[in-house]
């Protein structure tokens, strides 16, 4: 499977470079206001694209993210304070019957 992995990643890394090697004409990039960037090579225009709309996406799964670790958390602490409660609780019965800890089957 390691080899399988590798081998992907290998002819993936030859398509991406035999785009950018075909793709080195030079644009002109327009910005807002006329502003200007003349002669910049396609690819690097194609790349810095690519990775500001990356940069974006993954700013854009951060608050969900934040969000499930917060609720994970306290989930975690309401499983701890049950199980604190459940052990203390144990503690101060007698044993429990044989009913309540197997399920009965119905006949």
């Amino acid at each position: 499977m390691r080899y399988l992995v590798w081998a992907l990643r290998l002819v993936v890394f030859v398509v991406v470079l035999l785009f950018a090697l075909k793709n080195t004409d030079r644009v002109n990039v327009y910005f807002f206001a006329n502003h200007l960037i003349s002669e910049v090579p396609l690819i690097v225009v194609m790349l810095a694209s690519f990775v500001v709309g990356a940069i974006f996406g993954l700013l854009l799964t951060v608050p969900g993210v934040l969000r499930r670790r917060r609720e994970m958390a306290a989930l975690k602490r309401e499983v701890e304070q049950l199980r604190a409660a459940g052990q203390g609780a144990a503690s101060a019965d007698a044993p429990p019957s044989p009913d309540a800890v197997l399920p009965s089957t119905p006949l």
